[in-house]
């Protein structure tokens, strides 16, 4: 079994009102429900099961509409099993189909009929799932929603809500509360109406929060496809970790929801196709909200939000903007960052003012800037994103300096794979810098330490001991980088050569 563990991103700048509260609110309906679905299903069951035998052997019978439409939606969508029920010498399946076998008298068959369209009516009326699940033969508006709030055991929770705080608190903080909750509900009722749109006429209740979280994992796709999400596999008792960018795993996700659908389709008591429409209705809605800009102006209001400190200058900077006058904020801004070079708020605006004035060359130059703040502040997740702000607007390079230390943020998380891509591209857009040697000595430590590839580690090593820089206080470390390799590659020769023996 594979269960995800965390992903690179677990921090945000704000505290994730909005799905703390969808989490606190499944738990509170599944407590409050639980029991009470538990105690409805079976009784229910056993009625609709009565009604199906005795309709299928005795077809001449009346049946209310609502029975009707009953017998109807199982007969056309099980017809291999109202077959078999069909068959008078069918296995019975309790003591009521034993006994129904002897009557024979047409008025005692109806008046069981009519006993059991009764008994129906009244526990439907009652029933939880019935007036709240969605049934995509007769849906109810209100089912639509509070459908994503029920769950039919503890298991389904738990996996649901693990999996809406792992995507969602991210994309909470990219969106901002209101949007991310209007996405969440609407994801919701999208995967259950992708749901009815292939299973018509299904008299099956669908619940649970798994279509609208597959919306928030399809939107994580689209607006994170390179991060890494750690995996714990399962094999009995054992536990092993890996990890894999998302790109690599969503869609492979994906691909076995659509496999599962196909195959196995009302056969299987889970909803497939609502995973599938929640996960295409996110990746799309993510894609309207990236690329209609919405989702960069509401990161930057949450990042003026949570960074401006009540200065009067950031304040009154912040209400010129707020009137539009955006020409009369920038030079009370400049100055405060020039007399307090470190100000993230006054950075965080001056980047927005000259985003709104479409100055995007200077919005790109406090980007960058901005990422060097935030890293100096100790914040590499906010560094991180600035950077892929930067990349995403039209962004180059970073200055040398802080595109180093941007390396290491992937490096010290365990992201080896990105670290090296971005070590790569530092050395190839400075050449001439000494950013560019300790890039390449970065790169050859994670070789050498962290992926047990010696052979590329001494490479890189060399280049920097041949390098035309000055680099005579790296020569220490160049050598034992050197000298490390050379016996990591002696050590891996030598194992074959024994085995061979």
């Amino acid at each position: 079994m594979l269960i995800p563990i965390r992903h690179e991103n677990m921090s945000a700048r704000r505290w994730p009102v909005v799905t703390l509260a969808l989490i606190a609110i499944n738990t509170v309906v599944f407590l409050a429900t639980h029991d009470t679905l538990m105690r409805q299903a079976p009784e229910l069951g056993k009625v609709k099961a009565h009604i199906l035998i005795l309709a299928a052997t005795h077809p001449e019978l009346n049946l209310s509409p609502d029975v009707r439409q009953l017998v109807t939606s199982f007969k056309d969508h099980h017809a291999r099993d109202w077959a078999k029920v069909q068959d008078p010498d069918h296995k019975a399946i309790d003591a009521w189909d034993e006994h129904i076998r002897g009557v024979e008298e047409p008025y005692q068959l109806q008046q069981e009929m009519d006993s059991l369209c009764d008994q129906y009516g009244r526990l439907s009326e009652a029933s939880l799932a019935e007036q709240y699940a969605f049934v995509p033969a007769h849906p109810k508006p209100v089912s639509y929603i509070t459908a994503n709030f029920l769950h039919g055991g503890w298991l389904h929770l738990i996996f649901n809500m693990w999996f809406l705080w792992l995507a969602g608190f991210v994309l909470e903080d990219t969106w901002g509360r209101p949007i991310y909750a209007i996405f969440y509900l609407v994801a919701g009722a999208a995967a259950l109406q992708f749901h009815a749109w292939l299973n018509p006429g299904s008299i099956v209740p669908t619940l649970g929060a798994s279509g609208a979280v597959a919306a928030l994992m399809g939107a994580f796709l689209v607006r994170f496809p390179m991060m890494k999400i750690e995996m714990a596999w399962i094999i009995l008792i054992r536990r092993y970790t890996f990890k894999a960018p998302a790109y690599a795993l969503l869609p492979l996700w994906l691909l076995m929801e659509v496999l599962y659908g196909t195959i196995f389709g009302q056969m299987s008591a889970t909803a497939h196709w609502a995973h599938v429409g929640g996960f295409l209705f996110g990746a799309l809605a993510a894609l309207a909200l990236r690329y209609s800009g919405l989702e960069h102006k509401v990161s930057q209001a949450i990042e003026s939000e949570v960074a401006w400190q009540n200065d009067p200058e950031i304040v009154q900077a912040s209400e010129m903007m707020n009137d539009g006058q955006l020409d009369q904020a920038l030079p009370v801004l400049k100055d405060y960052l020039a007399r307090k070079p470190d100000s993230v708020d006054a950075c965080s605006l001056l980047r927005e003012v000259h985003w709104r004035k479409g100055d995007v060359p200077l919005y790109l130059a406090y980007t960058a800037r901005l990422c060097s703040l935030h890293l100096a502040a100790r914040q590499p997740q906010a560094a991180w994103q600035d950077y892929e702000e930067f990349l995403q607007h039209g962004g180059d390079k970073l200055p040398a300096q802080t595109w180093l230390d941007l390396c290491r943020v992937p490096e010290e998380e365990g992201a080896f794979e990105r670290a090296l891509g971005e070590y790569e591209k530092l050395t190839a857009a400075y050449p001439a810098e000494r950013q560019a040697l300790l890039g390449r000595l970065g790169a050859a430590r994670i070789y050498l330490k962290r992926l047990n590839r010696p052979q590329d580690a001494l490479r890189l090593y060399e280049l920097v001991s041949k390098s035309p820089l000055p680099h005579l206080d790296l020569e220490p470390n160049i050598q034992s980088g050197m000298s490390e390799a050379r016996a990591a590659m002696a050590v891996a020769a030598a194992v074959p050569a024994q085995a061979s023996s």
